[in-house]
């Protein structure tokens, strides 16, 4: 016969189990700590558990932070269910966006359509295309990107291939067996011809004004560019070796200060010297008159 546990290990049970994962638990778990029904009942009308899905609580009275809301999706959708699409991809970080509506891939039916929930049902999901990353379960980098070609635009998938690189999570041999492993999936075939077409880590923008500026340099068809480039002791914003042209893109703000002039005079010092020309661009430029941008760079591309 099992011994009762006191309610003091109780509380160390709980406050050690919900500490693993990111402060939140299911009922199921509740219950194998030696919580019982009534008391599980009696601390969500005092606040000390706080429902977050049906028979899934944030324990204590803090609101979850996104990687609990993450967590907490999963234990919501039972067994075998792992993180994916866009919340994979914000928790390993290829993308800034912090998606509201949490994805998890499941692996049965099931009625895990909730308020702050999305359900997946991929079919198979293959063991070797999941993992665990801050104690979450979630799909694997690989088989994130594959699912995000399946529903991303062609550039939004380049960011998040570009931010894995950059990571250092873009594992060549790793994606071609997920690849083979998922051939029959749409966003596989998407993904292969990403990495076919695009340099991992050749079109990395850092900020909008610079995403601005090479989705104008793609609608015009100009030649392609190296995208935060090296250069000697400097780095680029864009860059075109071949033709010795530089573009810089001054964003306002950082721009006006007197260091951050000296610093811009000082590299177009060093290109001139050394055979390049630089143009820089502004928003305001770039937002009100791109055909002035435009024409500036086919007249040196």
């Amino acid at each position: 016969m099992e011994r009762k546990l006191n309610p003091p290990d109780v509380e160390r049970r709980i406050n050690r189990l919900a500490a693993r994962q990111h402060g939140v638990m299911n009922r199921a778990q509740l219950l194998r700590v030696g919580l019982g029904s009534e008391a599980i009942r009696h601390r969500v009308g005092s606040g000390r558990l706080l429902p977050l899905h049906r028979g899934v609580y944030a324990v204590g009275p803090a609101p979850a932070t996104k990687e609990g809301r993450w967590a907490a999706a999963v234990l919501a959708c039972g067994d075998g269910a792992v993180l994916s699409h866009l919340s994979a991809a914000a928790l390993w970080k290829l993308r800034a966006v912090d998606p509201q509506v949490a994805d998890v891939s499941v692996r049965t039916r099931s009625r895990h359509q909730r308020d702050g929930l999305r359900a997946h049902r991929p079919g198979r999901l293959d063991a070797a295309d999941t993992t665990h990353h801050r104690a979450i379960p979630v799909t694997t980098v690989a088989r994130t990107l594959i699912d995000l070609a399946g529903a991303l635009p062609r550039r939004s998938l380049e960011r998040a291939v570009d931010g894995a690189e950059f990571l250092g999570l873009l594992h060549q041999p790793e994606v071609e067996q997920a690849l083979e492993r998922n051939r029959t999936r749409a966003g596989a075939a998407r993904l292969a011809a990403c990495l076919r077409r695009h340099e991992p880590g050749g079109t990395r923008t850092r900020s909008e004004l610079e995403e601005r500026f090479l989705a104008l340099v793609r609608e015009a068809a100009l030649p392609q560019c190296e995208v935060n480039a090296r250069l000697g002791p400097y780095e680029i914003d864009f860059l075109w070796r071949d033709q010795r042209l530089a573009v810089e893109t001054d964003g306002g703000a950082s721009h006006n200060r007197a260091a951050a002039r000296e610093r811009d005079a000082g590299r177009d010092a060093w290109l001139a010297r050394n055979g390049y020309e630089c143009l820089r661009f502004t928003w305001r430029q770039l937002t009100e008159r791109p055909g002035e941008v435009l024409g500036a760079l086919r007249a040196k591309l």
